[in-house]
């Protein structure tokens, strides 16, 4: 199922930190992807479907650049197949020795309206996929050709990145704190979940600068705290 205009918009406008209590309570503790962060502080939050793309460690006599020739090279596919709104994820083995893709591929994403992209290795041309505004996280700066290390073997099947399990049309949200992984007939009950929970949170930050103990208020195990919070959204229109 398609994600919704109104569950992306949702999705926008919560942090990764309120996804992962939302998917903690339905005891998903593995839908973070570990060390894949931003290139650069993202203006909003990356959301969209997952496209994958799969590597395995690179047979040397099938990995030459003449592999680059092929359109039906499966990472030149998943560069031009990949829907827009959808983000596209790389499976790279944990292993950023050589780079998932570079700015020329990843600017292409970008100019057909792809979401973002993700890998758990590294992207060459840093700097420039960076400068691009795209939102893209990686696990660090990799100058070497995918072909070094990397051989394409399959596009848009489930996938390993970070450690967390990438289905093909999962719900990805990346931030400042990293991307996580909504599986995707959960993503609409997350996001209205998260939108609550947001609400809440953003009420405990104002009292809590104000001066207020978290006691009772941070969770709310006094009914005074849901009160004034009761109160606090009508004024607020939240």
């Amino acid at each position: 199922m398609a994600l919704s205009t109104e569950t992306r918009e949702k999705l926008r406008r919560v942090s990764t930190a309120t996804l992962a209590t939302a998917l903690f309570k339905r005891g998903l503790r593995g839908q973070m992807i570990q060390g894949a962060l931003p290139l650069h502080a993202p203006a909003e939050s990356m959301v969209g479907e997952a496209f994958t793309v799969r590597y395995i460690p690179a047979r040397e006599d099938l990995n030459t650049l003449e592999v680059f020739r092929d359109p039906g090279h499966p990472q030149r596919r998943a560069i031009e197949e990949c829907p827009p709104g959808c983000v596209l994820v790389f499976d790279s083995r944990k292993d950023a020795r050589a780079a998932s893709a570079g700015a020329i591929l990843v600017g292409r994403l970008k100019a057909r309206g792809v979401a973002g992209v993700v890998t758990d290795g590294g992207f060459r041309d840093s700097a420039e996929i960076a400068a691009l505004g795209i939102p893209a996280f990686h696990q660090r700066p990799s100058a070497p050709t995918n072909l070094t290390l990397n051989q394409a073997i399959g596009i848009n099947e489930p996938i390993a990145c970070g450690d967390a399990p990438v289905f093909p049309g999962d719900v990805l949200v990346g931030d400042c704190d990293g991307v996580i992984v909504i599986p995707a007939h959960l993503a609409e009950e997350i996001a209205a979940e998260a939108t609550e929970m947001t609400a809440y949170e953003d009420f405990v930050a104002e009292k809590v600068a104000e001066g207020r103990s978290i006691r009772g208020l941070y969770p709310a195990t006094d009914p005074r705290s849901l009160e004034e919070f009761a109160a606090w959204r009508q004024a607020k229109g939240r």
